[in-house]
This record gives C-alpha cells, structure tokens and sequence, in this order.
C-alpha cells in the first residue's frame, strides 16, 4: 500500500475524514496483526477527503502524508481494557432517547458513524445505559464496505459520546483497536463505550462492537483531546 484515498462518504468533520475509519485503512497495512493483538494509531491532522496520500513504512511503523504534512501512523498494538459487557439490542436501541448529538444544531449532523443527518452513514446514536457507559444500537446497510475499517469506524465515535461532545467538543486522538469479526448485512449490533477517566484535555474511553449473536466483532483503546476555546 503505497497510496490511500478517502472518499467523501467517509468524513467525520464536514472537510475531513471520520477518525476510525481513517485509522481503519491505515492499520490494514499491517495485515494479520491488525486482527490480533491490535493497531494503535495516532492521528496527527486532519486527513483530507478524495485526496492522494502517500503512505510510508520502516518497519516499526506506517506513517500517512498529505504532502509533507503527517496525517497519522500507526504500529501493533495491545488492547488493555477488557471488552465492555453488552446489553441487550432493545436496551441499546432505546438509549438512542439520550443522545446528546440528535438535536438539529448538532456540529456532527454529517459525520459518518453518528451523524443523524447521513442515510447513507452508520446512524450511530449512542446514548447512556449506566453511569460513564454509552450503548447504540445498529443494523448495517448493505451499501457499507464490509472490511475491518468498517468496524473501526463503529469504534470511534461512540468512546466520543461517553462524554458531552456538545458542551466540550473534542477529537479522536489515539485508538488502539482490534477486529475479531465482521457484521452482516442487516444483523443486529450493539456498539458500547465507556469513559475510563480524565487527565487535563485528555479523556480515555473503551469501545466494544457486538454482534447479533452477542459474538465480539472488535474492541478499542482510545484517546480522545478538547478542543481549545476559541
């Protein structure tokens, strides 16, 4: 892999791409052990959409350029927090009612895994179901390209929303994550998140992916920072 595309179908922020997904076809570069012990990625600006990047290796890591500016790398990694337990598909689909991104004046209303203004997106609604614990229910779309990065990007967001995104908006940092399954077209899953705790700027949270048959699909570290006031 010498080049990597983002379409615009994958955007997080309107002009950039969504941070798990990114992250997702960044790791797949390391083949075998992104499915193992996992893929830490550290995302370093914002990646561009339908743009050539180049990608680089050492052998140590994967490093993606736009230009001469680094976008993201990523190396094996190790998960550290056991998966998140489950709740059941109807509990998950009814914590959509507390997810603090639904309203109209949401900044994230186009963003591919939670935006709620995207029918063609993931329509991840992750809303509390017990104290610093989030849950969404999901049924992928058959249009969805259904490799590891498609995992990845059900990961992402919903460590974000353990927290207020609203009130104090913040952008994935760091996730380590590994895919241990695939979803099917129209299964039932159930995504959580957990926030583990705070350091300053910094929060840490935990992601779990479920599948219909309560099989984990994948699981992720993450890293997430604020934003400084404007």
């Amino acid at each position: 892999m010498e080049e990597l595309i983002i379409p615009c179908r994958f955007n997080g922020p309107p002009d950039s791409g969504h941070g798990g997904y990114v992250a997702g076809r960044l790791a797949a570069g390391w083949g075998p052990q992104a499915v193992g012990e996992g893929v830490t990625v550290i995302l370093r600006s914002p990646p561009p959409l339908e743009t050539p990047l180049r990608v680089r290796g050492d052998g140590e890591w994967l490093r993606l350029y736009h230009g001469e500016q680094p976008v993201a790398e990523a190396r094996p990694g190790r998960i550290e927090t056991p998966p998140i337990p489950a709740v059941p598909y109807e509990k998950a689909l009814a914590a959509a009612d507390g997810y603090r991104g639904a309203g109209n004046d949401t900044p994230y209303g186009m963003c591919f895994a939670c935006g709620p203004r995207r029918p063609d997106g993931l329509r991840l609604a992750p809303g509390p179901v017990a104290e610093d614990t989030v849950a969404a229910a999901w049924i992928p779309d058959e249009s969805l390209p259904f490799g590891p990065e498609l995992v990845w990007a059900a990961l992402d967001c919903p460590g974000g929303w353990t927290t207020d995104l609203m009130a104090r908006p913040a952008l994935l940092g760091t996730m380590t994550a590994r895919v241990t399954g695939l979803p099917a077209a129209g299964e039932r899953c159930v995504a959580m998140g957990r926030l583990l705790r705070r350091e300053g700027r910094k929060f840490f949270t935990a992601t779990a992916l479920y599948g219909e048959d309560g099989r984990l699909l994948g699981q992720a570290d993450q890293i997430w920072v604020e934003l400084t006031p404007r």
